[in-house]
């Protein structure tokens, strides 16, 4: 099959073209066509595999029937980083289309967003607490949204994002075109489906486990020796790009200073940056002036970088969903890559969970020349560099540094 059976505007068939798209991915294959035909749709789908082009195409095709000038088309999503990368697709595929999309996300001003709203545009790719501050303040309006896309639906609960996302939808007032989009499927999105979608046209592909192009690895080490083997390992492998998670932001900052006093081209993402430094590090990492990206799972969703070669779990991540996000970073497009993970002995439960979901064994591995003996390093030290982190940081304001907006003001959605 190729793009041009879908019966596609000429305009967006020519972004297509430009990006050197020929064959649909399954996930588009099923899912373009019933969203062409006004179904609502869940999408369940690996991370990796196309999905956004899955759900930006049908909406750029309907869109081109519509007014200019006015938002037809929000696109939830849970970072801002997802958010700039989906609007870049919407600028790609839509190139020959004439159709203007915004990224809306916290961590930055609102002037300018306003501005970019007043002269006219018809997709908004939002966060949902930047996009509730916008609508509370009137400065957005959602009278004539007719498709509403909530991508990466499972991570959106997994933030906390529900509440907002009922405000949300609270607001839309008339009649729409509903797309859920999920890596997995956990309770709260199955209700939040009944509650919202209208006799939706599942499609799912695959299960909800990282992708056959990635060989998983675990590295046992105690805690205190994990930069010591992460730079070791770094310095015999192979690798293109490599994508290190951390559980917290100052592990995150400390590792990628480490990793450049140690001669890596390293550098940290994680939510106590600007948006102007995350966006650098993200460009650095995307141009590959940057080899070596430490981050926190806010980096889960949102990179999408054909280049990972390695992604290193340093710290175990919290759920096997997470471990699963983490790793679709790497072996994408069915390109291979390799996923390591550091584990000390209180992470023999969630180990045990993430061979369950990928039905094997996972090999254990031991550095060979490697000093697992050294002793740990002086804890006065460590804390001292700890609170010169959170000196440094204080009063940043982070991702989720904002009031939760349960309840709407009178009359502020009729926008």
């Amino acid at each position: 099959m190729n793009f041009e059976e879908f019966n596609l505007h000429p305009g967006i068939l020519a972004g297509v073209r430009a990006l050197g798209y020929t064959t649909p991915t399954p996930i588009q294959v099923q899912s373009i066509p019933p969203i062409m035909q006004g179904r609502d749709i869940i999408g369940l789908a690996q991370t990796g595999t196309g999905k956004t082009a899955a759900f930006v195409l049908p909406t750029l095709q309907r869109l081109l029937q519509l007014p200019r000038g006015r938002i037809g088309a929000v696109i939830i999503s849970p970072t801002r980083e997802l958010a700039e990368q989906t609007c870049e697709a919407i600028d790609d595929l839509g190139q020959k289309t004439g159709l203007r999309s915004i990224a809306i996300y916290g961590g930055v001003g609102m002037d300018q967003q306003i501005r970019r709203l007043r002269s006219g545009v018809e997709i908004a790719v939002a966060c949902p607490g930047r996009l509730l501050d916008h609508i509370w303040k009137g400065t957005i309006n959602l009278s004539n949204v007719e498709i509403l896309v909530i991508d990466e639906a499972d991570r959106m609960f997994d933030m906390g994002f529900l509440p907002d996302i009922k405000s949300i939808l609270k607001c839309l007032m008339k009649p729409r075109q509903t797309l859920l989009f999920s890596a997995t499927m956990p309770d709260d999105i199955r209700r939040l489906v009944q509650d919202t979608l209208h006799n939706p046209v599942t499609v799912q592909i695959g299960h909800s486990a990282p992708a056959a192009t990635v060989s998983h690895a675990l590295y046992p080490v105690k805690q205190h020796l994990k930069t010591a083997l992460l730079i070791e390992l770094l310095r015999r492998h192979e690798t293109e790009s490599v994508l290190v998670f951390t559980r917290t932001k100052y592990r995150a900052e400390r590792i990628a200073q480490q990793l450049k006093k140690a001669g890596f081209r390293a550098t940290s993402l994680h939510g106590n940056l600007t948006q102007g430094r995350r966006q650098a590090a993200l460009d650095g990492f995307r141009a590959g002036s940057v080899k070596i990206l430490v981050a926190t799972d806010i980096a889960a969703r949102g990179i999408d970088v054909l280049s990972i070669s390695h992604v290193i779990n340093y710290d175990i991540p919290e759920s096997t969903d997470a471990y699963t996000h983490r790793i679709g970073r790497t072996g994408r497009v069915d390109k291979k890559g390799d996923a390591l993970t550091f584990v000390t002995g209180a992470d023999t439960a969630l180990v045990k969970d993430i061979e369950r979901i990928l039905k094997t064994t996972i090999e254990r591995r031991r550095l060979k020349g490697f000093n697992y003996e050294m002793s740990e390093p002086d804890i006065k030290s460590v804390h001292t560099t700890k609170k010169v982190f959170e000196r440094r940081h204080i009063g940043t304001q982070t991702y989720n540094n904002r009031p939760a907006y349960e309840k709407s003001p009178a009359g502020l959605c009729l926008t």
